[in-house]
């Protein structure tokens, strides 16, 4: 009927104006891969498009013959003129929500209820170059905890390095830095943990983003949720940072 065809353009356009928002704004990062962008911004496009196409297609003969434009949808039910609303178009409700307010990245709860996600990166350890001259090294979470688990921090004794990641509570007492892996998206998204000791600062909250320096040290815990190993870093100093643009990793 009419009002399903209303409702599918309004839909549409929602849609497309989300795809729009999120790639234009940059927060497009917190649902899928940073690479995506062009195709966000394409297929928004298309969507918006057709969405007015569709409403023009609509509301044209109403403009040419207002006197015969058809009863309004949300007023007829088997020919029956009733007030009664159209439960349909509820559907609008979430798209606004997202185009509105766009949810926060994953965080320090999704984390908590993943295991360490390691595993996928134990044959990429063979091919990890040596650490460049100069200390401290910037490394990701992720090229950290690899090299610490996989080969036994051997690239990484007698080395200072540098990582940033948010905070996620650990059992008992302390913290692990944490990132967030992704392969296509945010539903596929796991964590990776590297434990925090040494001159760790007071006073931190979880889902705080931290810059910490320090050296490799041997101590290893096990995931509680996949039971694989979560190495550790001896931290000597320790900075809060911005939450970056790009909070997922790849």
């Amino acid at each position: 009927g009419l009002m399903r065809r209303e409702l599918h353009a309004v839909v549409l356009g929602l849609t497309g104006a989300t795809l729009l928002r999120l790639a234009v704004t940059g927060a497009h990062t917190r649902y899928v891969r940073d690479g995506f962008r062009p195709f966000l911004l394409a297929s928004g496009a298309v969507l918006v498009l057709v969405a007015a196409a569709s409403m023009w297609q609509i509301l044209a003969p109403r403009r040419r013959s207002p006197a015969a434009a058809p009863e309004h949808p949300w007023h007829a039910h088997h020919g029956h003129a009733h007030a009664g609303f159209d439960a349909s178009w509820l559907l609008v409700v979430p798209m606004l929500v997202v185009l509105l307010i766009a949810p926060q990245s994953l965080g320090s709860l999704s984390a908590g209820r993943s295991g360490t996600a390691l595993g996928a990166s134990a044959q990429q350890v063979s091919q990890l170059p040596p650490l460049p001259d100069g200390d401290p090294v910037r490394l990701s979470v992720l090229q950290y905890a690899a090299r610490a688990v996989f080969d036994d921090g051997r690239s990484l004794v007698g080395r200072q390095v540098t990582l940033s990641g948010f905070l996620l509570a650990r059992d008992g007492q302390g913290w692990y830095l944490t990132r967030m892996m992704i392969s296509c998206c945010a539903a596929d998204a796991r964590p990776v943990k590297v434990g925090l000791s040494g001159a760790v600062p007071g006073g931190a909250h979880a889902n705080d983003w931290w810059q910490v320096t320090g050296r490799y040290v041997a101590t290893v815990d096990q995931d509680p949720v996949n039971g694989e190993r979560i190495p550790y870093l001896e931290v000597t100093a320790a900075n809060p940072i911005a939450t970056p643009t790009q909070q997922y990793v790849s």
